[in-house]
């Protein structure tokens, strides 16, 4: 489904279970990504919360207009979508983001900490100084001009995110091209790529959520982001419940999807508050 924001820019996204639920979870993918990728985690959890599974604008379904894509606007930009869609500022929100997606996650909840009732970070961008080197190989890849050899790149690519390349789909390449050959997508994912790979969450500001329970979920595997990125969240949010998936690259949800929605279900159906 659709709707238009207040800016007139229209998003994408997927929901699922019933509005009054008292919690809402809201999903939000990673680089290059859309709501896809969450598979059937919202509509699982759907059962026991209200759940939504957005396109960031830019990205998949949603629109792709020519602007800065710092991490502070999509925080801004969660902030609307979630007014359009009905959401209160009143209301009890866990986030659970991905890579970019936790990165937008933390800038979210810090700005909104009343809010937050969870926080979810899987395999989190937000500790990075510079980009990794499968990050630079991903950009060379999605930015590629010749037909042929994006395809290969991105093939690589994709394989070096799983622990197991056998376990990548073909699809998802050919999908992945179909967005980013759409006007104004290439710019979005340079523009999210540079400004989420060089700037990084300082100790100052994390430490404004570090009471806000959170869980933080990272494959063994991730070449993408190493799991020694780990310690950097942890240094402040040393209450944070830490799940390591064993034979999971970037994405443990795609590879280890039951695992990871066991993890999810005991974790957000706990008896945690935020204080």
């Amino acid at each position: 489904m659709k709707v238009r924001l207040e800016d007139g820019f229209d998003i994408q996204y997927d929901e699922y279970g019933n509005k009054d639920k008292p919690i809402h979870i809201l999903f939000i993918h990673g680089l290059g990504s859309s709501s896809i990728v969450w598979r059937d985690i919202p509509q699982a959890l759907s059962e026991n919360f209200h759940t939504i599974a957005v396109d960031l604008i830019g990205f998949g379904g949603s629109d792709k207009p020519d602007l800065n894509y710092t991490i502070s606007y999509f925080s801004h930009f969660i902030k609307s979508f979630l007014r359009q869609i009905g959401i209160k500022n009143s209301d009890k929100i866990v986030i659970i983001g991905h890579s970019l997606g936790g990165y937008i996650a933390v800038e979210y909840a810090i700005e909104n900490k009343e809010q937050i009732e969870k926080l979810v970070l899987i395999d989190s961008s937000g500790m990075l100084n510079r980009p990794t080197a499968l990050l630079e190989q991903y950009l060379n890849a999605a930015t590629e001009t010749d037909p042929n050899l994006r395809r290969i790149k991105l093939k690589n690519v994709f394989e070096s995110l799983l622990a197991q390349s056998f376990r990548l789909l073909p699809i998802l390449v050919d999908l992945f091209i179909s967005v980013i050959e759409k006007p104004g997508a290439k710019h979005a994912f340079e523009s999210a790529f540079k400004n989420s790979t060089t700037t990084s969450i300082t100790p100052e500001r994390l430490e404004k959520i570090k009471n806000i329970p959170c869980l933080i979920i990272w494959g063994e595997k991730d070449n993408l982001i190493p799991t020694n990125h780990i310690n950097k969240f942890k240094e402040i949010l040393k209450n944070a419940e830490v799940v390591i998936i064993a034979d999971a690259g970037h994405s443990p949800f795609v590879e280890k999807t039951a695992i990871v929605y066991h993890k999810l279900f005991s974790f957000l159906t706990n008896n945690s508050h935020t204080t």
